[in-house]
């Protein structure tokens, strides 16, 4: 986050929203000081619910995670349906949007709701394959309207 703090791409940010989960909220925090800004916390951006399974070993979170883009419509083991979490951060980010006074914005969340706000601003399906490639990456995207003009690329 340090290094994505001073990316040139980021002069004139002017507000940072993040999930109400502390990862995100100490993640953005980092963006937010570089510039002298406050953390603003929205929970809608907050990842999918995956309370009912719990921690799960890293092979079988995959396999879910892939049957939570597979199957968009459907609850994988008790997880909050991928479209409902879609309806939920796109919701989010709109309102953030359309509130916001000028200048960059940043949202930091979750990879998973991460990628299905980018695939609803890009016109996408719901699908794994426009998962972020791995841990620590972004996206950007254009305010009015707001649309995707750059997928996913690692931050550093």
């Amino acid at each position: 986050m340090r290094r994505l703090a001073a990316d040139p791409d980021l002069a004139g940010l002017s507000a940072v929203w993040a999930s109400d989960e502390a990862k995100a909220i100490e993640a953005a925090g980092f963006l937010a000081a570089r510039f002298g800004l406050p953390v603003q916390v929205h929970p809608g951006l907050a990842e999918m619910d995956r309370s009912s399974t719990g921690y799960r070993p890293r092979a079988a979170f995959e396999g879910l995670a892939d049957a939570f883009f597979a199957r968009p419509e459907e609850s994988v083991e008790g997880w909050e349906r991928a479209v409902d979490a879609q309806r939920r951060v796109v919701a989010a980010a709109t309102g953030i949007v359309a509130r916001h006074g000028g200048g960059t914005l940043a949202l930091v969340g979750h990879g998973g709701t991460g990628t299905l706000l980018m695939c609803a601003w890009a016109g996408l399906p719901i699908a794994r394959r426009h998962d972020q490639p791995k841990a620590g990456c972004r996206w950007r995207f254009s305010l009015n309207p707001p649309a995707v003009i750059e997928g996913w690329q690692p931050i550093g």
